[in-house]
Order: structure tokens, then C-alpha cells, then sequence
């Protein structure tokens, strides 16, 4: 289960990253256009939300720990 949320979180960040180039691309860059920015920070909402699922997942258990 928790392998397949980071798959398909791992997708969005992709997905939303490429989005973010396609718009930069689209509107030649200009600076009033907000459809990048927000492309971007929804990539950065989704990594941040991906790094706290694995580190609450880990903490809980759901991912076991390298031990020797």
C-alpha cells in the first residue's frame, strides 16, 4: 500500500515538473504568467507531503528499518 502512494506521488512530482517546463515553454516566459509558479509549488507541496509520509510511515512502522 505505501509503495504504491509513493509511486504515485513520485508520478505527481514528475508530472507537476513537466507541467511547470510545458507552461514556462507556452508563455515564452513571461513574468505574468502564474500557471509555472503554481505548477512548481505544487511539486513542492507534493515533496514536502511525500517526505513527511515517509518519515510518519517509518516512525509508525509501516516501513522496517535496516537492522544488522
Amino acid at each position: 500500500m505505501i509503495k504504491l502512494l509513493v509511486v504515485f506521488m513520485l508520478l505527481a512530482i514528475v508530472g507537476s515538473l513537466f507541467s511547470g517546463l510545458w507552461f514556462l515553454y507556452r508563455d515564452h516566459g513571461a513574468a505574468a504568467s502564474t500557471r509555472a509558479v503554481r505548477a512548481l509549488t505544487l511539486r513542492i507541496g507534493l515533496s514536502i507531503l511525500l517526505f513527511a509520509l515517509l518519515l510518519i510511515s517509518y516512525r509508525f512502522g509501516f516501513i522496517p528499518g535496516y537492522s544488522q
